[in-house]
């Protein structure tokens, strides 16, 4: 089951409406993919607080072997 990158994005955006997004297919498959997500409510939390919120964004997209998303590789911050 692959999902596509407009569909992790348009997730992630409904829970960071400002955020600057960027998704890359990392293997062309559909199932492994990088994102970056800048986004201002991520100042003053430690790194896993703002992965934790993005990851609870895909709303079980990565839930088990039946995930629709295998893998993502994720880089979260607030803007400089």
């Amino acid at each position: 089951m692959a999902i596509e990158a407009q569909e992790i994005e348009a997730l992630i955006r409904e829970a960071f409406p400002q955020a600057r997004i960027t998704i890359t297919d990392l293997a062309g498959d559909g199932n492994h993919y990088a994102a970056e997500v800048i986004d201002e409510s991520f100042r003053g939390q430690n790194r896993v607080q703002q992965q934790r919120a993005v990851y609870a964004a895909l709303k079980g997209k990565m839930d088990g072997a039946q995930g629709e998303l295998h893998a993502l590789a994720l880089t979260t911050k607030a803007p400089d």
